[in-house]
């Protein structure tokens, strides 16, 4: 029997995308965060401008740092019911493969990401660069946490902070690439 088509219809018993069915994101989400949470929406007005390698990107470490929740299958779940979020963050071993990992995360449709991981979390994609030699190699661990919060100073102080020493002092990364969800 042949493998089963992502894209067979409902009434079989094969399994269909999940991008088919569209349902993870209820209308008007944004705007009953908005009422519920005034002033929960960040603003920025002044910009740290973008710091310069300090070697070319074929002698460059890299880090991984994303938003989108995505951790090993293994690893305890991340809180996502919490009305104020959840303020830690997940290590995933850059060799991690998309069979090994999952994501945790309900504020954003994943459909795509459910499909080809590498859409919110490129990990395989800097698999692939640093085994063709255009990045020098990859940081040990990447990093992964929920986006959503309602405390912003609170956020910052755990898990902003405690990605950048992770970054900085134990995986000697020379830059991160932030992938937001």
């Amino acid at each position: 029997m042949a493998a089963a088509n992502l894209h067979t219809s409902k009434t079989t018993e094969s399994p269909v995308d999940p991008r088919e069915s569209g349902t993870q994101l209820r209308p008007g989400l944004w705007q009953t965060i908005n009422e519920r949470y005034p002033g929960s929406m960040i603003t920025k007005s002044k910009f740290i401008p973008l710091a310069r390698l300090a070697k070319p990107l074929k002698d460059s470490i890299v880090c991984l740092i994303s938003s989108c929740g995505v951790h090993l299958k293994r690893d305890r779940p991340m809180e996502v019911a919490h009305p104020l979020g959840d303020f830690s963050f997940r290590r995933v071993p850059s060799d991690a493969r998309q069979p090994d990992l999952v994501i945790h995360q309900l504020k954003y449709p994943h459909d795509d990401a459910d499909v080809d991981i590498n859409v919110i979390f490129p990990i395989e994609r800097l698999q692939d660069l640093a085994a063709e030699g255009l990045i020098g190699g990859l940081t040990r661990n990447f990093f992964s946490f929920i986006g959503y919060n309602m405390d912003p100073e609170r956020f910052e102080a755990t898990v902003a902070e405690g990605i950048a020493r992770e970054v900085d002092e134990e995986e000697r990364a020379d830059f991160a690439l932030l992938a937001p969800a």
